[in-house]
């Protein structure tokens, strides 16, 4: 079916208004109550220091405070809402540190941390403390030495078990008790249900009243979401591309998708809207696209994405130069 005059008139004009560079022209996002404006600059480094590579998570304090990874000796960097910088720690994990997340335990935040080029997990404070360190699950049976266990996620259930996502190395999803015992491991290499191609992202959300882990199975094209005793419950393969991460809040889920664009899903799995998808095939899931082919309403290769208290949301593409993008909600 030919497109009409007018259908194409209004794609021509919604790319030109995601496109435009006028620093005086507000460049929009997404649709009814997820429309955000994208905020030109967000994240200012001091002089003399870069974030280097990008290759890595997001997480967000109970006072909105943005933890960003890099691949860079300043491992972890930390800005305020308006995009201020706070402080950066972590020299020692330079090189690796790609998953992260943020729990609240009896009044106080944590960071959980997994490390790719260290084959561990870790626990650390919000100043970087690293509190303690859990290397690979040799009970498992599924390596024959830490060297093949690259952990790209780490979540942590309400009643402390861990689940950590090997998604650079065998594919299976490790779960351990509070204490850091070995529990069981989910999944496995494969296409089927139940399966993964690169589980590169989880989360526990509560689900119908219970808590779920969800992932990311990126190769797969599709979330999947499992009991926490690793039983499949449901599949969403519509609307993603190469889904690096998901973030769900309420009955929206929101998902960095590494070829180009961020999406936002109803609690179904149904697509309520994609965000600054970029027109170029060829600058999608790219690492090396230099600065000034950047343009303010498009993604590159977003590979964690994060919603503050306030809905606003916060972008990591993965670029080598480092790339952190600032989404403020318009509505709600």
């Amino acid at each position: 079916m030919r497109n009409s005059p007018i259908a194409v008139l209004a794609v021509l004009g919604a790319a030109l208004l995601v496109s435009s560079q006028d620093p005086e022209e507000k460049v929009l996002l997404g649709k009814g109550e997820h429309t955000y404006e994208w905020v030109s600059g967000w994240g200012t480094l001091p002089e003399g220091m870069s974030y280097g590579n990008t290759h890595g998570c997001i997480a967000i304090d109970s006072k909105d405070r943005v933890y960003v990874n890099t691949d860079s000796e300043h491992a972890v960097i930390v800005f305020d809402s308006d995009g201020k910088f706070l402080k950066s720690w972590g020299k020692e994990l330079a090189g690796g540190l790609h998953g992260m997340t943020l729990v609240e335990e009896d009044g106080e935040e944590f960071l959980y941390l997994a490390h790719i080029g260290q084959h561990a997990v870790m626990k650390a404070t919000l100043d970087g403390e690293i509190l303690w360190k859990l290397g690979y699950p040799e009970e498992s049976g599924h390596y024959e030495d830490a060297g093949r266990y690259r952990p790209t996620s780490v979540a942590v259930a309400p009643n402390g078990d861990l689940y950590v996502a090997d998604g650079y190395g065998t594919s299976w999803i490790h779960h351990f008790d509070a204490e850091r015992k070995y529990v069981r491991s989910i999944g496995g290499p494969g296409e089927e249900e139940g399966k993964f191609r690169t589980p590169h992202g989880i989360w526990i959300a509560e689900r119908d009243g219970k808590p779920a882990l969800m992932v990311a199975d990126r190769e797969n094209h599709r979330l999947q979401v499992f009991d926490l005793e690793g039983e499949h419950l449901a599949t969403f393969p519509d609307e993603l591309r190469r889904p690096c991460h998901l973030h769900p809040v309420d009955d929206a889920i929101l998902v960095p998708d590494l070829a180009g664009r961020v999406t936002i899903l109803d609690a179904n799995g149904k697509l309520i809207t994609h965000l600054g998808d970029n027109p170029d095939p060829k600058k999608r899931a790219q690492n090396g696209v230099p600065r000034e082919q950047w343009k303010d309403g498009e993604f590159l290769s977003p590979h964690c994405a994060h919603w503050d208290s306030k809905g606003d949301l916060y972008v990591m593409d993965w670029n080598f130069l480092g790339r952190i993008s600032k989404l403020a909600r318009v509505s709600r």
